[in-house]
């Protein structure tokens, strides 16, 4: 087993780009062999983020893994104007990259992204998604309207702090001596500088609704996944979403938040990516 140090040194110094059809250039780092997996990270989190190298590292033991900078982090490009289909030619040119077709693993917003390609027809032999930050109609709250213009004004006027603390606040709900924390940590000015992404996530997420309509067409084989221990408003979404692709399988991590520990996630992501898990409660195929 890697431990956590020696995986961020697996994966210094192997920058490579791939070149997006609008010619953005995706930076990304790749890890180990075997069938290709690519992770697609969420709000703030760029592929130098311990968590994702970690994760990387221990799925690098069966996997070649492609972890990346999504459009407008880290060393990726931002060519302008942003759209969701941008960001799904972006994961198309990864996918190309490692040969034509891969399997993708989503958190949260990137399980957004990642939904929203398979759903494009995108080569994707397995699809393993993290808490996509969807809401029940009626049982959970939707972000409030005109999000997209507000951020954009706020990054527009050098205001970003106020975008990541609007965001943490009333979006995700936490409490504002939580955020107050936040703002005093050694990581708040990274969050600031990724501000504007927080435009794109939004554009992505749409009216916050389960998409329904985009989740009926995935063919993927799909593994839903959500914390046991994550945000109130989220559960039940993993199983509903589950319940609308034609190939899906619902999973509960015991003990796990909205930030998943890898060590904790990755045993369950080689099986699924084997061709596994199909014992485990599902979303469509439940064995009781």
């Amino acid at each position: 087993m890697i431990s956590k140090k020696e995986t961020i040194t697996t994966t210094r110094g192997k920058v490579q780009q791939a070149t997006s059809k609008d010619g953005t250039t995706i930076a990304f780092d790749r890890t180990g062999d075997g069938s290709p997996v690519i992770i697609v990270g969420g709000a703030f989190s760029q592929r130098k983020y311990p968590d994702l190298v970690w994760l990387a590292g221990l799925l690098a033991e069966r996997f070649a893994v492609i972890n990346y900078d999504r459009r407008g982090r880290g060393d990726s490009g931002d060519t302008q104007p942003y759209a969701v289909e941008r960001e799904v030619e972006d994961l198309g040119a990864l996918i190309d990259e490692v040969g034509g077709s891969a399997s993708v693993f989503g958190l949260s917003s990137g399980a957004n992204l990642a939904l929203e390609a398979a759903a494009d027809g995108l080569a994707i032999v397995r699809l393993a998604l993290w808490e996509p930050p969807f809401a029940l109609v009626g049982e959970s709250p939707l972000p409030p309207d005109a999000l997209v213009e507000r951020y954009g004004e706020m990054v527009a006027a050098g205001r970003r702090g106020e975008v990541v603390e609007h965001f943490m606040e009333k979006v995700v709900g936490l409490p504002p001596e939580v955020v107050a924390q936040a703002r005093k940590g050694t990581s708040w000015h990274e969050q600031e500088a990724l501000a504007h992404t927080l435009v794109y996530d939004t554009i992505l997420l749409g009216d916050g609704s389960l998409p329904v309509e985009r989740a009926a067409v995935v063919k993927a084989s799909t593994l839903v996944l959500e914390g046991g221990e994550s945000f109130p408003f989220m559960s039940g979404t993993a199983r509903a979403l589950a319940d609308f692709i034609q190939d899906a399988q619902w999973c509960v991590l015991e003990g796990q938040t909205h930030e998943v520990a890898p060590e904790a996630i990755a045993p369950v992501l080689e099986e699924f990516f084997v061709g596994g898990i199909r014992h485990r409660e599902s979303g469509n195929d439940r064995e009781d």
